[in-house]
C-alpha cells in the first residue's frame, strides 16, 4: 500500500492520518502488507508517517539533506572548533 502522504495533504486532509488509518487496519484484519508513504515533502513527514506505521518512505534526496542538517547541531560545532583552536 503506498498512499501519497503530500498530495492527501495538498488536497486538505491529513496525509499522516491516512497512514496511521491504514496501519490500524491491517493489524485489525491481521493483514501482512508492508505501508509505503509516498509523496513525502519534509523531515516532519518522515518521522511522523514512521509513527502512524509506515514501513517504508520514498524520501526525495532534498528532505533526506534536510534530515541531515540541524541549527543546533551547526552551532555546536561552530562553538566546538572555536574553542580548539584557541589552543
Amino acid at each position: 500500500m503506498s498512499p501519497f502522504v503530500g498530495r492527501v495533504d495538498d488536497i486538505g486532509a491529513r496525509g499522516v492520518e491516512l497512514i496511521a488509518e491504514i496501519a490500524s487496519i491491517f493489524e485489525v484484519h491481521n493483514m501482512q502488507t508492508e505501508i509505503i508513504a509516498a509523496s513525502i515533502r519534509n523531515p516532519i513527514h518522515v518521522s511522523e508517517c514512521a509513527l502512524a506505521g509506515s514501513d517504508i518512505a520514498t524520501i526525495p534526496f532534498g528532505v533526506l539533506k534536510q534530515m541531515a542538517k540541524h541549527p543546533l547541531t551547526d552551532i555546536g560545532i561552530e562553538k566546538f572548533l572555536a574553542d580548539y583552536n584557541k589552543k
